[in-house]
């Protein structure tokens, strides 16, 4: 297969393909610092190695992008269609999930050969005159920044289990002091929310729609651990009068006594374990935990429809240059350094009070792209703004990330919200 040279390359196909070889850089770039035995690993049936997501990155360009469009390409290895696939029952069977840590072939040098191969074929499509599907593309860049988190948070995990508390990459101290806890009022009314006009944007982000918002406050940044530690030192985790009555269960059986990943004074990072400070964001809480705390502070978590209509002042391109994201390598949330609306955007994913359902007038697309999102609507709650795992170009005021209530392991926070009356 020939290789491209950018003089090859239609003059309008260059962007894409800049921004394709890139998003697939980055990827490598994030595995790099881990051995063979981290890329392999599998802490959870929830978690995946960072191989498999390697892998699996790779099997979306090849399946939903080469098979179909180019008539000369020929799987790089059939069996990796059962392997890598993760949920799209339309395509086949596939590999049960709990059981990815036990892939212990192919190996890394194995994967990263098949990511060269489907990166050069994804190449000659892009600069071709075959590559009128960019939607798809797109997508499938999308896809891969977001397994780029995933990556960070499935090892995250896997590391905090190892009791030598191994760092994945040094820190980067922040600069910030913290700011003080403020509070911003809107009046509300009746709204427009959802994607709407050019860019990029996942199905589930659309259509836009109008929704009826009563008055309401935000705080103006995210509740710290010094915060939280109040919460804890009061009883937080004894006191079933604070928690929704599924949370109250898992505090029980699980043995909550605080977030993922705090030991007594210190918590541990992407960095290692390090002592805790009082005025970065908590994170790694639960939505049961996010919940809790709010009732205990006498306020709510804020609906999605409400983070929304705040989320426009503070999602333009000047707001977004100090947003901890990943490209700042903090890998970790770091205190406000503003006032006003702060930590909107980056730092860490903030629960809210929203069910993850579908928007009135929403269609999934045919085929099994259809799967990518729609299927998963139900007994998941909404969560807004990235966090500082979440690449930059990743990001949208409209984007809606879910998960299970009970899930931790990934960057979890809290804001906090109040009713105007």
């Amino acid at each position: 297969m020939p290789k491209l040279t950018t003089r090859s390359v239609p003059a309008h196909a260059l962007p894409l393909l800049d921004r394709f070889r890139r998003v697939r850089r980055q990827t490598e770039a994030l595995a790099e610092p881990l051995s063979p035995e981290d890329q392999t690993v599998q802490s959870m049936p929830d978690a995946s190695p960072t191989k498999w997501h390697l892998a699996h990155t790779t099997w979306f360009f090849e399946t939903f992008v080469l098979k179909p469009r180019l008539p000369h390409y020929r799987a790089f290895e059939p069996a990796y269609e059962y392997l890598f696939n993760s949920y799209y029952e339309a395509v086949g069977p596939r590999h049960p999930r709990p059981q990815r840590g036990l892939i212990t072939r192919p190996g890394v040098g194995e994967i990263l050969a098949y990511r060269r191969s489907v990166t050069e074929a994804m190449a000659e499509l892009i600069g071709s005159n075959r590559s009128e599907e960019t939607g798809l593309i797109e997508l499938g860049l999308h896809h891969e920044q977001q397994h780029q988190e995933l990556i960070l948070m499935d090892i995250k995990h896997a590391l905090s289990l190892n009791p030598l508390f191994p760092a994945y990459a040094p820190e980067r101290a922040p600069k910030a002091s913290g700011a003080s806890l403020g509070w911003i009022d809107f009046e509300g009314g009746l709204v427009e929310t959802g994607h709407a006009g050019e860019g990029f944007a996942f199905d589930n982000e659309g259509p836009r729609h109008r929704s009826w918002v009563d008055p309401f406050a935000l705080a103006t940044r995210l509740v710290t651990c010094g915060e939280y530690q109040a919460f804890v030192d009061e009883g937080g985790y004894r006191r079933p009068e604070f928690w929704l009555s599924a949370g109250w269960d898992l505090v029980k059986q699980r043995g909550w006594q605080a977030p993922l990943y705090w030991h007594e004074d210190g918590i541990f990072t992407l960095a290692g374990l390090r002592p805790r400070r009082a005025e970065e964001p908590v994170c790694h809480v639960s939505f049961y935990e996010a919940a809790a705390y709010a009732k205990w502070a006498g306020k709510r978590l804020p609906r999605e429809e409400e983070w929304e209509l705040a989320a426009p002042d503070v999602t333009s391109c000047a707001s977004m240059v100090g947003a901890n994201m990943l490209d700042a390598r903090h890998l970790h949330p770091v205190p406000a350094h503003s006032e006003g609306l702060a930590q909107m955007i980056g730092d860490v994913w903030e629960w809210t009070a929203s069910p993850y359902v579908a928007y009135p007038g929403f269609r999934e697309p045919p085929g099994a792209i259809g799967e990518y999102n729609g299927k998963f609507m139900a007994n998941q709650m909404v969560l807004r703004g990235g966090c500082a795992a979440t690449p930059r170009d990743h990001i949208r005021a409209t984007y809606r990330n879910f998960f299970p209530p009970d899930a931790r392991w990934m960057f979890g926070g809290i804001r906090l919200a109040e009713d105007l009356r």
